[in-house]
């Protein structure tokens, strides 16, 4: 009892609190020949992490969904470790490496290579919460998350079965203290301990069961789908970038329409986006906005399952589309003029939005300025394609107003006549615009053409700009 007294005080960091080791139950030990992990999918620079902290002494281990996705002989995007060395001691391992979080404190270690900078996130194994004292409110949710602990009780506080197994690179050995590998096999998301209770700690489990029950093809067990229903009211005490940040996980999953039907499922689909509210409803005036956002969506999906980027600020372009629509034209209703009714519509759809879930600035602009290229999209004459064409918005502008083309929304020859616009020369592209009947312009019904300068090269881009 002393010697392990001794040591708990020398490894003490004095910015947090420790607790001392709980033994929550030996895990279940899952061997390479029953686990079937392929070693060419583990991330190097997670393994150099391993490695590292444990030749300095200390027991280190992949985790979470990276481990779930190996099972499932899936190559992680993310690789999360987790250890017994504190977040100082980690830092010091590193030359590359810095505290993140004060709720949470990690430390991301980053690693440098020919392509994208790899971020390894490092987590310290965290105590049962009856040891967080002050560290939760009256209502159970977690406010702070700094009280080290064991790894059987790291394994408890985590959210899933299918997310709490540890991987040892060296050894090629899973730990598994839920049975997590079990409910893989049967292809079942389930909770650690009790749902309601762990809901209560954090609400955002309740949108993560949906997004990995999506991703994965499993179903929520019984008592995991069942409190959310009653639970689903918790999110409004989530702060809004938060909320955000998991909504956006949600929609870039690679399955977002599927999700999404799974947030209508479990009843928590209103409120978080106005769209939702819409585009889930049965009724007959939902339809139009139905199909919209579900070709986006699968647009979304596809690109994201083939490895290629989206844009955010696209994709909540499209989706909150079928809101800014119906303002503009009941703002073109009532007398004011189109471009005025639509950056009034662009506005109140913004400001509906951000009663719930607030959209970041960054992409609240690229919103605007995908939504207010529309109208020009319109306009095929003078100088007027040519400007367009060097907007740096173009490409997602244009695929934005091909979606439209597509549902129907705007005529499809639109579509088309930019479509071999951006493919033609000079000539060509002089050909086409006289091919358009002249636009009134300043009340008149003929439009002065002058000569233009060669527009940049444009290739026509993908779909759901990127």
């Amino acid at each position: 009892m002393i010697t392990k007294f001794i040591k708990r005080i020398l490894r003490r960091d004095p910015m947090v609190k420790h607790t001392q080791a709980n033994n929550t139950g030996a895990p279940k030990r899952i061997p390479k020949k029953a686990h079937h992990i392929d070693p060419h999918l583990l991330s190097k620079n997670a393994v150099k992490v391993t490695n590292t902290l444990q030749q300095a002494g200390y027991e280190a281990f992949i985790v979470g969904g990276a481990v779930r996705d190996l099972a499932l002989g899936i190559s992680p995007k993310d690789f999360d470790v987790a250890t017994n060395a504190t977040p100082d001691q980690v830092q010091k391992l590193f030359r590359k490496a810095r505290l993140i979080g004060r709720r949470f404190q990690i430390v991301h270690v980053t690693f440098f290579g020919k392509g994208h900078p790899e971020i390894i996130e490092v987590s310290t194994f965290r105590a049962l919460l009856d040891k967080a004292g002050d560290h939760v409110a009256e209502s159970g949710q977690i406010l702070r998350d700094n009280v080290w602990g064991s790894q059987g009780e790291d394994a408890a506080r985590r959210d899933f079965t299918i997310n709490a197994m540890y991987y040892n690179p060296s050894s090629e050995t899973i730990l598994d203290y839920h049975g997590g590998m079990a409910d893989m096999q049967k292809k079942t998301l389930r909770m650690i301990g009790d749902p309601a209770k762990r809901y209560r700690e954090d609400p955002v489990r309740m949108l993560r069961a949906i997004r990995f029950a999506a991703k994965t093809g499993f179903q929520l067990d019984g008592a995991t789908r069942e409190s959310i229903a009653k639970l689903g009211k918790l999110l409004n005490d989530v702060p809004s970038t938060r909320l955000f940040d998991e909504i956006l996980k949600l929609l870039m999953s690679g399955y977002s329409w599927a999700a999404i039907q799974g947030l209508k499922e479990a009843g928590l689909h209103h409120g978080l986006l106005p769209l939702l509210d819409h585009i889930l409803d049965d009724g007959e005036d939902s339809k139009g906005a139905n199909h919209f956002v579900k070709l986006a969506l699968a647009n979304t999906d596809q690109r994201i399952q083939s490895g290629k980027s989206v844009s955010a600020g696209f994709l909540f372009a499209t989706l909150l589309w079928p809101d800014l629509l119906k303002n503009w034209r009941a703002n073109t209703a009532k007398g004011m003029t189109n471009i005025p009714a639509l950056h009034d519509a662009m506005d109140d759809t913004i400001a509906t939005q951000s009663n719930s879930v607030t959209i970041q600035r960054r992409f609240e602009s690229d919103m605007r300025e995908i939504w207010a290229m529309q109208p020009r999209f319109e306009r095929r004459v003078g100088r007027y394609p040519s400007r367009l064409i060097e907007s740096p918005r173009f490409r997602a502008g244009y695929d934005f107003m091909l979606l439209r083309c597509a549902t129907g929304e705007l005529n499809p020859a639109v579509g088309q006549w930019w479509t071999d616009f951006i493919a033609a020369d000079p000539a060509g592209q002089d050909a086409l615009m006289i091919s358009v009947k002249s636009e009134p312009s300043n009340g008149s019904n003929t439009t002065k053409r002058r000569r233009r300068r060669k527009p940049k090269s444009i290739m026509p881009p993908e779909s759901a700009a990127s």
